[in-house]
């Protein structure tokens, strides 16, 4: 075990305070621990550089340490950085929210996605009087509270009557969606999904969606952590044409800074408000940190830099052409069928598969790993403003050298090019 791996899992459960950041999640070689990045590089303790396409879990859009977005937070931090009461920069911030996001009429910032999320369980089921949550199978991640963990195989510790609240519909699939509806009739409070993630709605299904969502008096709420401010600046709600309830940002929405926020329509969103006297009241979100000058000041300053410098457009031209030369790569190296580059321009995804065309742990493990032998370090693939030409063309070096391993794994055997553990699912039943 790496030094600095066994110090981390010695000191934080997990070796890290996202399960996607842990050992299991990489192969041997990728660094165990980062000391700093800038722009679309990250560097070890040691000094040794990486092109990195994870940039910091999607939550970077621009690059990292950009100097404007700093410097913004940085003067929210000599001007107290967490006030006694609102500051400005929070009225600001939630100002600009409001009229950026077309369905959000009041906004409330908290620091994490998690907590966005299930405050808009909290606000559905105080709205609808209802307790049951439809969520959608195919969207990895919304929570690390009971509603959700309590839906995967990690159901330790979560009572069996919070897992019970919460049922599974699928992507694309109404059908699916207007079967649960039809089993448990006026009991759902909300639906929640992602407007998309690897594959796009067809068919109208958001619209679909929403309307079943407005016949049965369910609240309709779109996560938008990874789509917002990546497939459009107003989100992937305007982009899709999709107005929910209540949304939910997070993650790009201030370049790498902790802010996160639910948004939505007035007369839910007031629930949790405290001027209408008499009425009872919903504890909404109320943390100490929520309000965090240096963050909501990164904030402003993110969106101002996407507006000027066109950040959402040059992701999606950037993600067009680097979809095209991984392509391109797999089929000159022959492995076209076994390495398929699919999701969308402004956030492409990759699969690796087997020779019986089955995804391949042990093999998404092998080509990470020869991507890192070659300076490229690609979990997955988030884009960012700094991601240009130069980096293409590294990129495309490091491509040649993985395929040309990645296919003789292929035709031998993968286990003779890889000799360790192939990287785990996050959500798994045991370590």
């Amino acid at each position: 075990m790496n030094e600095y791996t066994r110090r981390l899992q010695g000191v934080i459960p997990g070796g890290a305070h996202t399960y996607s950041r842990g050992a299991d999640q990489y192969p041997s070689n990728a660094p165990a621990i980062l000391e700093r990045g800038k722009g679309v590089y990250v560097f070890d303790p040691e000094g040794n550089k990486y092109l990195d396409y994870g940039m910091a879990l999607r939550a970077v859009n621009v690059g990292y340490a950009e100097d404007e977005i700093d410097e913004a937070a940085i003067r929210q931090i000599r001007n107290g950085n967490n006030l006694t009461r609102p500051s400005t920069i929070e009225l600001q911030a939630a100002e600009l929210l409001v009229d950026l996001i077309d369905s959000a009429d009041m906004v409330k910032f908290t620091k994490n996605g998690s907590s966005s999320v299930s405050a808009a369980i909290k606000l559905a089921r105080g709205f609808t009087g209802r307790d049951m949550v439809a969520r959608c199978a195919e969207h990895p991640f919304f929570s690390y509270d009971d509603w959700f963990i309590g839906s995967t195989p990690i159901t330790r510790g979560v009572p069996l009557s919070t897992m019970e609240l919460t049922k599974l519909f699928h992507y694309n699939d109404i059908a699916s969606l207007e079967a649960l509806v039809a089993e448990y009739p006026g009991r759902i409070a909300c639906v929640v999904l992602e407007p998309a993630t690897t594959e796009e709605p067809k068919e109208n299904f958001l619209q679909k969606v929403k309307e079943l969502c407005a016949r049965n008096g369910i609240v309709f709420i779109l996560d938008e952590m990874i789509t917002g401010f990546r497939w459009h600046l107003k989100g992937a709600q305007h982009y899709y044409g999709a107005t929910p309830d209540l949304c939910t940002f997070g993650k790009a929405m201030a370049n790498g800074y902790s802010v996160s926020c639910v948004a939505g329509r007035r007369e839910i969103m007031e629930l949790g408000s405290i001027h209408n006297e008499g009425a009872e009241r919903l504890f909404l979100l109320s943390t100490t940190h929520g309000g965090e000058m240096a963050g909501l000041g990164a904030f402003v300053e993110t969106v101002s830099f996407i507006r000027r410098n066109g950040v959402v457009q040059h992701l999606w031209e950037y993600g067009k052409k680097l979809m095209a030369m991984m392509r391109h790569a797999a089929e000159r190296h022959g492995v076209a069928e076994n390495f398929k580059v699919c999701g969308v321009p402004c956030s492409p995804n990759y699969l690796t598969l087997d020779v019986e065309g089955n995804v391949s742990l042990p093999l998404r493990t092998l080509f990470s790993k020869e991507m890192l032998r070659n300076g490229v370090l690609m979990p997955w693939i988030a884009l960012s403003w700094r991601h240009g030409d130069e980096e293409l063309q590294i990129t495309e070096k490091a491509l040649d050298a993985a395929f040309s391993v990645y296919k003789k794994a292929l035709e031998d055997g993968v286990e003779r090019y890889l000799n360790e553990p192939a990287i785990k699912p996050v959500f798994r039943k045991y370590n």
